[in-house]
């Protein structure tokens, strides 16, 4: 089947009931043979006379439960041709307070991610300045300056490794403590290292941090929030690795000149990972009285307290990820409690919390989380394919080198000189921000695929005007379509592969593979951006700077080409829902 457009498929009976999974057609079923109307279900639906006369032998529990699925699924019959993205229950008032901290203290890892980025670029000049190092090893040889930039990335390769194999048997919380604790104790080695290989040792251990948060991030949020932020609160993650990265500049911009200000470039790195871990902490955990009382002083302490907005109030530290814990076996009560706090104050509604967790039940995986061979088999693949490939496009669509060349193109136009190099960055940084907010303000309404489809193109365009600007035009002309193309190529990046591809990866798995598959995608973003790395300085000698955006722009036809083919919409579905989806997509292949 192909897997092109959206998840909507037509209403009428047979195919909305193929669609929308097989466990519908039996209750359906069973609720008309309860009415006396076994004749109508059997031409309809398919059912056995046998079945279709079991109704009275239910609980009553099942048959309020049935005729709720029903009347919903009966309004959607009335109407041929109805879009399955309408089938919904009505949407339950969103509780802003628990919802963005559901968000947040995930996100904080993200940023961390993006803050290393720009801190680096400052800590770098600090450590190899003989005025500003502090130390005696200030004199490094480019390879080992290398070293530094990239240690942090091979931590970032091993984490996604370490994740694969820990990340379903730690579950998305404590995965996130390990990050954070990692980015804590890299953060303290960091600011004390007395040696280059201590530095290196505290990249490295910085860059397993990362690896952890940006896999587990996406998912625990993906899997804890309603699905009618999910794709705000994701792509709004990216917005944080920005806002990460531009924090990174200013660091570098405040410290960069004094004696050791790389060793607080990384230190300040410490207390975000802190309030990570503090938010990821279990409420039943023996170190959260310890916790509540150091974050009496900060401000992030307020969210914290219980709410008067609930008749139970807010639980701030933050539950597990309610279906990470029925694939690891627990009880359905655990799940509900974990939806009820995950909730906050709309968690009061016990009848929709009971439907939320029977809505996962139905499509858990009974067994236990698969290994490497269920995630290549049957349908972990297309969605495996589809995640990962979004990952590679993102890396190899000419980021790296665009962004690169960002402060000559705008010191060529007459905006910058060389001394103000950070301070481009940093206005760069802010446009990158604004644009993902863009992404972030419409993804759950005008969708993934209108934005992956309209920002891909904008990105092929942005990169031919980039290739002309230094083949076929000269002088003036050809320094403005130089900034006109970078301005366009970070615009359409940034509501596309920037926020969307780890939108898709945290959302688009079935619950089963997620771990390991999130892992794979996340494996393949720095693995790709390894490689990139390595390639690009000898690609752009050998083939001129021209040729190498025209390459880019031909991958980005490729990569529109995939999109266009195989990436399907998944805006305000449950992600059970998506996981039908694939689970029909697989039968109908």
């Amino acid at each position: 089947m192909h897997a092109q457009g959206s998840l909507a498929r037509s209403a009428t009976p047979s195919r909305f009931i193929s669609d929308t999974g097989s466990r519908y057609k039996h209750r359906l079923c069973a609720l008309h043979s309860y009415r006396s109307e076994a004749p109508h279900l059997q031409r309809n639906y398919g059912c056995s006379s046998a079945f279709a006369t079991s109704m009275p032998y239910l609980s009553p529990n099942i048959r309020r439960e049935t005729l709720v699925r029903a009347e919903e699924r009966d309004s959607l019959l009335e109407a041929p041709q109805t879009d399955i993205s309408a089938v919904a229950i009505a949407p339950r008032e969103v509780d802003w307070l628990m919802t963005s901290l559901v968000f947040l203290f995930p996100a904080i890892g993200g940023l961390l991610f993006g803050y290393d980025i720009g801190a680096t670029s400052g800590a770098l000049v600090s450590i190899t300045s003989q005025q500003t190092s502090g130390t005696d090893w200030y004199s490094l040889s480019p390879f080992k300056s290398g070293l530094v930039v990239s240690s942090s990335l091979f931590g970032a390769l091993a984490g996604s490794v370490g994740a694969f194999f820990l990340g379903d048997k730690l579950g998305r919380r404590r995965e996130l403590m390990l990050a954070a604790c990692l980015y804590g104790a890299a953060a303290v080695l960091l600011f004390f290292a007395p040696s280059y290989p201590l530095l290196l040792t505290g990249r490295v251990m910085y860059g397993l941090g990362i690896g952890f948060a940006m896999h587990a991030a996406p998912a625990y949020i993906a899997e804890t929030a309603s699905a009618s932020v999910r794709g705000l609160l994701i792509s709004l993650k990216e917005g944080f690795i920005v806002g990460g990265i531009l924090l990174g500049y200013l660091a570098s911009a405040l410290w960069v000149g004094d004696t050791g200000g790389w060793r607080y470039m990384y230190g300040a790195a410490l207390p975000p990972a802190l309030i990570v871990f503090a938010g990821m902490v279990s409420p039943s955990s023996e170190l959260l009285p310890l916790l509540r009382l150091f974050f009496l002083s900060l401000f992030f302490f307020f969210l914290c307290t219980p709410s008067s907005s609930s008749s139970h109030g807010v639980i701030a530290w933050l539950p597990e990820s309610p279906r990470w814990l029925l694939l690891s076996g627990a009880s359905r009560e655990q799940a509900e409690r974990a939806v009820r706090r995950a909730w906050g104050s709309s968690g009061s509604d016990s009848q929709a919390i009971q439907q939320e967790v029977s809505n996962m039940l139905q499509d858990s995986p009974t067994s236990a989380p698969g290994g490497l061979a269920a995630l290549f088999s049957g349908r972990n693949v297309k969605p495996l394919l589809i995640g990962s490939s979004l990952m590679l496009f993102q890396q190899i669509t000419g980021q790296p080198s665009v962004l690169y060349y960002a402060a000559k193109i705008f010191k060529d136009a007459g905006f910058a000189s060389d001394s103000d190099a950070t301070r481009v960055s940093v206005v760069l940084g802010f446009f990158k921000l604004v644009m993902t907010g863009v992404a972030v303000a419409t993804v759950d309404s005008v969708g993934r695929r209108p934005l992956l489809l309209g920002g891909v193109a904008g990105l092929v365009l942005s990169l031919l005007a980039l290739s002309g600007a230094q083949t076929l035009v000269k002088g003036d002309f050809a320094t403005w379509v130089s900034v006109v193309g970078l301005l366009s190529y970070t615009a359409a990046y940034q509501v596309s592969f920037g926020p969307i591809s780890w939108l898709m990866v945290g959302e688009t798995f079935p619950l089963s593979v997620r771990g390991q598959a999130a892992a794979f995608a996340t494996f393949t973003n720095f693995g790709s951006n390894f490689l990139v790395s390595l390639v690009l300085p000898s690609l752009e000698d050998k083939a001129g700077l021209g040729a190498t955006y025209l390459i880019f722009a031909g991958i980005g036809v490729v990569a529109l080409g995939s999109i266009y083919a195989t990436v399907p919409e998944t805006k305000g579905k449950t992600l059970e829902e998506i996981e039908a989806f694939w689970e029909e997509d697989d039968k109908g292949s």
